[in-house]
């Protein structure tokens, strides 16, 4: 049996909370890293950035942290995002979206979960899915946050007593646990990351300028055709 390799990033806004997986096989995850480092070295060649610098969509729109280099060249700085997510495209990955409506979630529940709880378990159960469907393993890997063992206890509950609502799984082709690691050290949590930022971004944000949109819309064709399930929950 080989395995895949699940990474999982987030992006919100007030409204919304998104997910999204990028899900390599294991032959693929050193090809894809190397192609995003490849991505970084051209910047730090051309524009005197870090040679490490992470690969971190809202920093990198935004002209800060590692891309401040770049606060003012709002070409270079698509230039960057463009790539990476060509790179990203251009290798064998399923790309997994899922959302929640935090204002309806709030609305609707007197005691609601936590918007990344409930993102999180259905991009468990997508994974979980694509690799049974592929007769895989998955092994999870997210970034890091602040409540990193109530998560992987979510886990452990619903391999043991299966996920909660209507298309209850209990994560049987997940194994392990669910790994943390900061984004930082990781390219293809990386990935994750530019997927759900401009995922999140085109769901929530309407561009007014014409050269971003077109912008925006060349970027997402880099990885449509690998996105393989989308899918923001209204309660």
């Amino acid at each position: 049996m080989h395995m895949l390799l699940a990474y999982l990033d987030e992006s919100c806004t007030r409204e919304r909370y998104y997910m999204a997986a990028v899900v390599v096989p294991e032959d693929q995850a050193r090809p894809l890293a190397l192609a995003l480092d490849h991505v970084v070295l051209a910047a730090a060649k051309a524009y005197g950035t870090s040679e490490r610098a992470e690969l971190h969509g809202h920093a990198i729109m935004q002209g800060k942290d590692d891309w401040a280099a770049l606060s003012s060249m709002v070409r270079a700085r698509i230039g960057v995002f463009d790539k990476a997510l060509r790179a990203i495209g251009a290798h064998d990955v399923e790309v997994i979206c899922c959302g929640v409506d935090t204002v309806r979630l709030q609305e609707r529940y007197v005691r609601p979960d936590n918007p990344h709880r409930v993102v999180l378990q259905h991009l468990m159960e997508q994974v979980d899915l694509r690799a049974k469907r592929q007769q895989q393993a998955a092994l999870l890997i997210a970034d890091e946050v602040s409540d990193e063992d109530d998560h992987r206890q979510d886990l452990w509950t619903y391999q043991h007593e299966g996920t909660p609502g209507y298309l209850s799984s209990n994560l049987d082709a997940v194994v392990d646990t669910l790994h943390f690691a900061p984004s930082a050290a990781s390219r293809l949590l990386q990935a994750a990351d530019l997927a759900a930022y401009l995922h999140r971004r085109r769901e929530t944000h309407t561009e007014t300028d014409s050269r971003a949109k077109t912008a925006s819309d060349r970027m997402w064709s880099h990885i449509r055709p690998r996105i393989v399930h989308r899918r923001c929950w209204g309660p």
